[in-house]
């Protein structure tokens, strides 16, 4: 937020400095429009800036037939917004209502529709938005040290999840208050959200990794929540619990790994087999926590899955999802 205040002065200071060069009437008026045009990332400055200047353009051609065919009365204005923003809204240039309005006010004060004045208004528009858009695509802060930190705090939450699900398999009478399921989904939501507008600051669209990552970790959230639920269900400990614990020591370490190795999967696979082999349970009490340990199996097998998918395998030569 700071290097973006500085950035907004550094436009608003330029554009007008620019104008009074050019000789531009009220060059205050081109700071202002500088001010409004800067933005977060570049994608979304240049798609606001076109916004802006057509709907600027089209709010001095409706102001100007109003103004000449009506004149120029307080009145006139409320008729213009009465017009001019529905058609700006249908026009998909809402982004550009305001800068509009500040333009066609600017005419009003002016109190004349000539080719001057509106070559001065259109003028006032280039180097207040030109400036802008100069300004965002210069230079964008670099996201990269944010969503690491993100990352690492993601995956930091994720384990201990995992510790915490392993003592209450190895002991049911645990108590745990799931803080770190709601700090893995903050951190989760706000590494998209960044990295989302780290995307848009690429001029060259591509693909972008770490919105997949955080893609893979959202999902794997999910399967998370619900091996909590199958885990409440364990009353007592059994020994298949103490297999299922295993398995979740042993992702605590995964979890922090760029590269999907398949041992899980392999230890996972073996342990459903035992599963099957089991004899039938004998009490009410069993066959709910063997129900409760089969459906953790299959999400553990649904977590893993997702990692298998949008995670480098351990056996390829290039570079991981995240470098």
């Amino acid at each position: 937020m700071g290097f973006r205040v500085i950035k907004t002065a550094a436009a608003a200071l330029t554009a007008i400095y620019t104008a009074l060069l050019l000789g531009v009437d009220n060059p205050l008026s081109a700071g202002l429009l500088a001010i409004l045009g800067v933005e977060s990332t570049r994608w979304r400055s240049i798609n606001v800036v076109l916004a802006r200047f057509g709907a600027s353009v089209l709010g001095l051609g409706v102001a100007s037939m109003l103004f000449g065919w009506i004149g120029f009365h307080i009145w006139v204005l409320a008729l213009y917004i009465l017009i001019a923003f529905p058609l700006l809204v249908r026009s998909g240039l809402k982004d550009g209502i305001v800068t509009g309005a500040v333009i066609v006010f600017h005419l009003f004060a002016r109190g004349e529709v000539t080719l001057h004045a509106i070559g001065t208004e259109i003028a006032l528009l280039v180097i207040g938005l030109g400036w802008a858009t100069v300004f965002n695509l210069v230079y964008m802060p670099k996201e990269k040290k944010a969503l690491t930190e993100l990352r690492h705090r993601t995956e930091e939450a994720f384990s201990e999840v995992f510790r915490r699900l392993a003592e209450h398999l190895r002991n049911p009478d645990t108590v745990w208050d799931g803080d770190e399921i709601l700090q893995g989904e903050s951190a989760i939501e706000a590494g998209s959200a960044l990295a989302k507008r780290a995307r848009e600051n690429r001029l060259i669209p591509q693909d972008e990794p770490w919105q997949l990552y955080f893609q893979m970790r959202r999902q794997q959230l999910e399967s998370i929540q619900l091996m909590m639920e199958c885990i409440a269900l364990v009353s007592r400990h059994v020994p298949q619990a103490e297999l299922l614990a295993v398995l979740f020591d042993r992702l605590r370490l995964d979890v922090r790994s760029e590269y999907y190795e398949g041992e899980t999967d392999k230890m996972l696979t073996e342990l459903e087999k035992g599963f099957r082999d089991l004899p039938l349970p004998s009490t009410r009490e069993e066959f709910e926590i063997r129900s409760a340990l089969f459906h953790l199996s299959r999400e553990l097998r649904r977590f893993l899955g997702v990692a298998a998918r949008m995670k480098k395998r351990k056996s390829t030569s290039v570079q991981a999802i995240i470098q």
